[in-house]
């Protein structure tokens, strides 16, 4: 019966010429055939259990902020009209993990029009949450390295704008997902959801601008960004009579190093395999494959940070603690008792310090 079944596919493979959905997809140049067998079968392994994971962090820890936002907070501050479309693009990238999910389990079965939908939700929610990790970080070291100027920049106004440039720049970036994704039918994997429709050459170019620009624009710009951002920060802090300097200090440190950790990896794959392309060694199967093992495991890594970068943005500081606990306790009130003594003893640490430069 084995070699029945390897004896059909043999035949498959031999007469298949193209039978896609996708009729102007088309290859000209000799393609060196490398097996995926193992690759593939990794990511029907891993990839969905990765992938609902990030999907219900993400929207636990979105959604709490989310509550937290509509029962105690007001959208007439920048600092809360950034954290709200911060959420909101964690939670249209997160929306779009289950099919993937599904995808990497079997074969795509939504059609092509969600094919493109959800690659453009996953892009536009992946590019405009590191956009608006960017903007709060920039938010945040102009709210404590020019006070005086931000108090009087710092509208309503600058954040809706700011915001919706964010989302522009996140939208024109996606573009490429919603014109080059197509649904085709592969001879043994069944239906795919990938970039079709040109020429190899024409697709490698593609290829190479969609990762220089996840490098460039998403990668070292953000990292450069927040370090000079939280540098300048500390040293502002360090000048200062704060008293819980060496606290803020400590949450400047892990942001910096979480990102490093949670996007290196990931970035520097994408650099690799540009690379590879570029010096046309893309046919080099030992070493495109490593390539391909090494996104699957970065790629999770890096998105998970979607999931607990809300976390460094709210909970640490002393409002978002003082609201999380009002919600404890109306929705578990035997926690009453514990949790006022708690928010007791922080009042009276926060009187003793006079010095206060910027809530963290």
């Amino acid at each position: 019966m084995g070699n029945t079944d390897n004896y059909d596919t043999f035949l498959r493979l031999l007469n298949y010429s193209d039978n896609s959905s996708d009729p102007s997809y088309t290859v000209s140049e000799f393609v060196q055939f490398c097996p995926k067998a193992d690759v593939n079968q990794f990511g029907a392994k891993f990839m969905p259990l990765f992938y609902y994971i990030n999907f219900v962090l993400s929207y636990l820890g979105n959604g709490l902020i989310l509550v937290i936002i509509y029962k105690f907070e007001k959208l007439s501050t920048v600092t809360n009209i950034f954290l709200l479309n911060l959420v909101m693009s964690n939670i249209l990238f997160a929306s779009s993990l289950p099919f993937w999910a599904m995808y990497y389990s079997s074969e795509w079965i939504f059609g092509t029009v969600m094919c493109k939908m959800v690659s453009s939700a996953y892009f536009v929610g992946f590019y405009s949450s590191i956009l608006f990790l960017i903007l709060m970080t920039f938010d945040r070291y102009l709210a404590v390295v020019h006070a005086v100027t931000a108090a009087r920049e710092r509208k309503k106004a600058y954040a809706i704008g700011a915001s919706g440039a964010v989302w522009c720049i996140s939208v024109v970036a996606s573009m490429t997902e919603l014109v080059l994704q197509n649904v085709w039918e592969h001879p043994i994997y069944g239906l795919m959801c990938e970039e079709t429709g040109f020429s190899i050459s024409t697709m490698n170019r593609w290829h190479l601008v969609s990762y220089y620009q996840q490098f460039l624009l998403f990668f070292l710009l953000p990292l450069f960004v927040v370090m000079y951002c939280y540098i300048s920060i500390t040293i502002r802090i360090m000048s200062t009579q704060m008293k819980e300097k060496c606290r803020a200090i400590k949450l400047i440190f892990i942001i910096i190093i979480t990102f490093f950790i949670c996007w290196t990896p990931f970035n520097v794959v994408i650099l690799l395999r540009a690379i590879r392309i570029s010096a046309g060694n893309e046919n080099r199967c030992a070493e495109m494959q490593a390539l391909d093992f090494a996104l699957y495991v970065t790629q999770n890594i890096a998105y998970l940070y979607c999931c607990i970068s809300p976390v460094f943005y709210t909970f640490v500081g002393k409002k978002f603690q003082s609201h999380f606990r009002r919600l404890l306790v109306k929705k578990i009130p035997c926690l009453k008792r514990q949790i006022s003594l708690n928010s007791q003893s922080s009042r009276t640490t926060s009187v003793r310090t006079p010095h206060k430069v910027h809530e963290y």
